[in-house]
């Protein structure tokens, strides 16, 4: 794991993390006084976990293939 895929994993799970918090945040039915945020802040980081661990296999963002 280089320099450049740790930059490559690191911004998916970036992006991946903050997509899966406004979906959660976006099932809250009554408004934000209703959103249960410890679990927005748990499954939005064990989103970026996966990603970073789904990574492993191989970026298409990196052109030579590096793991």
């Amino acid at each position: 794991m280089t320099v450049k895929w740790w930059g490559a994993a690191g911004r998916r799970a970036v992006r991946t993390t903050a997509q899966t918090a406004v979906a959660l945040i976006g099932t809250a039915a009554l408004g934000l006084l209703e959103v249960d945020w410890v679990a927005v802040a748990s499954g939005s980081v064990l989103a970026g976990v996966v990603s970073l661990l789904t990574s492993l296999s191989g970026l298409p963002e990196l052109d030579d293939g590096e793991a």
